[in-house]
């Protein structure tokens, strides 16, 4: 297989629910009401790589194969989503694995960075040893072309915000949305953690073998560096954020040319970097 597909026999998650119902006291005006509410599931998820485990992350059990294909493309792991040969989805008592088969390259390349690390703890930016690690630098994206207008951005936010079906019923999750050059919200994905939403909607649209020089995401939460380089890793040139973005990220998107804006909302927006594509 030259993507993260799941055996016909596998069903996603199917022993974790993504959310929950539990009884809650809710307290409004000094008065007091016993009501049940719904509240978002959260899951450790372990990475594997040719049977080796490379990480483990808090997410959300849902879409989980998109989530590992954007993750090892936006980490780098892989270059392009064919190196990823099989991935299976294998439900434990704890938490959830995700088995990957990739390229023998590619495998090669991961043992070595891990080599490096043995013996070292703590997590800052997992998986760095060194400054130059932690803070990588994608080439520069080239999207001349792509143009898009604030009214179309504030439409697309709208539109998106309707499709946030676990948003919607527990008030607990970010999302990453794709905004087609068309003007309209093409594909969504949800999780309890920024990072993941936006590495499940990346592995979503490589699956899908999209052009991704050719849209824009929307996010709902600020735009930190870790979110710029993810998108720019993989040829995206346009974020809008519905929060702010980090100094680091502003010059990352200078850097590789990409346009930032933020706080979109309310018929308003910031621009921080690449103005030439906002109409």
């Amino acid at each position: 297989m030259n993507a993260c597909m799941l055996p016909s026999d596998h069903d996603t998650a199917a022993e974790f629910a993504t959310s929950a119902q539990v009884a809650v006291q809710k307290w409004r005006d000094g008065q007091c009401e016993v009501l049940t509410d719904v509240v978002a599931e959260e899951v450790p998820i372990a990475l594997e790589y040719n049977g080796i485990s490379h990480a483990v992350m808090m997410a959300t059990p849902a879409d989980l194969e998109d989530f590992a294909l954007g993750f090892s493309l936006t980490e780098g792991i892989l270059a392009d989503a064919s190196e990823l040969y099989d991935c299976d989805i294998v439900n434990g008592a704890d938490g959830i694995q995700v088995q990957m088969q990739i390229a023998t390259e590619r495998f090669v390349t991961l043992k070595e960075k891990r080599r490096n690390l043995t013996g070292r703890t703590g997590c800052g930016l997992c998986g760095a040893e060194t400054l130059a690690q932690a803070v990588r630098h994608p080439a520069v994206v080239d999207s001349a072309a792509l143009r898009f207008s604030a009214q179309t951005v504030h439409a697309a936010l709208a539109s998106m915000q309707a499709q946030q079906q676990l948003q919607l019923q527990t008030g607990a999750t970010h999302a990453a949305a794709w905004l087609g050059n068309d003007g309209s919200i093409a594909l969504v994905r949800e999780d309890v953690g920024r990072h993941n939403a936006l590495d499940k909607l990346i592995g979503a649209l490589a699956q899908q073998q999209q052009d991704f020089s050719n849209g824009a995401i929307i996010i709902t939460s600020r735009a930190s560096y870790e979110m710029v380089q993810k998108a720019a890793t993989v040829g995206i040139a346009f974020i809008a954020a519905i929060s702010a973005p980090t100094a680091l990220a502003i010059r990352l998107a200078q850097e590789t040319n990409v346009t930032l804006i933020g706080f979109v909302r309310r018929q308003g927006h910031v621009v921080y970097a690449g103005a030439q594509r906002l109409i």
